[in-house]
């Protein structure tokens, strides 16, 4: 571990942080030294591992289940942490669930409200429960995890790409509002980098998506982890409202 001292008795909150980008966003906090507490829906076993990695590292972590869409669910998450781990002021959304790819016209209005419900409504429910704390400290970071179909506008996942892109627009807007308050409000956009559930992908799909990228490789978790750390760090205090892309410059924005 590489602790920060002035991070150390701060506490991170990431969402659907069993696997994935999250798992790696989770370590790499706790790596910088902040505390961090798991979330997950229904991987628990996967959830227990990520604090059992963290702890061995020398780090702080417990798991906590909650659905976050759900605004008790929310509310009995963030008192839980607040007891068992102290106050979060660092908060990570990046719980998502199915992202089926669906023609226009098959699409039901309920394939939206399902994107926007982990994109929107579950980083709204989770600010407002933390938010007091927040202010109170004077000191915040909040870190969506967006995507780059905002900008590719990726066809047949309109559902998708809308949710993403009002994660994009409350960014700025509680940005601009929370500023005043010592609140930072950032969204990191990843690319496609492979986890556990693209195992199985065709290489000729992996090298066709590479040779659109100016970096010509794909992307490793721990490097969306890399930028989600710096952005809770106090280094990246006058930093805020901004989408940072890591995509190999896929988007070159």
């Amino acid at each position: 571990m590489h602790q920060n001292s002035e991070q150390v008795n701060r506490i991170a909150l990431v969402t659907g942080a069993s696997k994935g980008l999250g798992a790696a966003i989770a370590a790499r906090l706790a790596d910088t030294g902040l505390a961090v507490a798991v979330n997950y829906h229904r991987d628990r076993s996967g959830a227990e591992a990520v604090v059992e990695h963290i702890m061995a590292a020398g780090g702080r972590a417990e798991a906590f289940q909650a659905d976050v869409t759900d605004a008790y669910g929310v509310n009995a998450l963030v008192e839980a942490v607040s007891l068992r781990m102290g106050a979060p002021t660092v908060l990570v959304n990046n719980a998502t669930g199915p992202q089926p790819f669906i023609p226009i016209e098959r699409q039901q209005w309920d394939d939206y409200q399902a994107q926007l419900d982990f994109f929107l409504k579950a980083p709204f429910l989770l600010l407002q429960r933390v938010l007091p704390q927040m202010k109170s400290a004077g000191f915040g970071r909040v870190i969506n995890i967006g995507s780059e179909v905002v900008e590719l506008g990726n066809a047949e996942f309109s559902h998708y790409v809308a949710a993403k892109a009002a994660m994009l627009g409350v960014t700025r807007s509680w940005a601009t509002e929370l500023g005043v308050h010592g609140i930072t409000v950032n969204l990191v956009a990843p690319g496609w980098i492979p986890v556990k559930r693209h195992e199985g992908t065709p290489q000729s799909e992996l090298e066709a998506y590479c040779a659109g990228l100016p970096l010509n490789r794909m992307g490793k978790p721990i490097e969306v982890g890399d930028a989600v750390a710096f952005l809770a760090s106090d280094r990246s205090g006058f930093i805020t409202g901004q989408r940072i892309a890591v995509n190999g410059g896929k988007t070159l924005s």
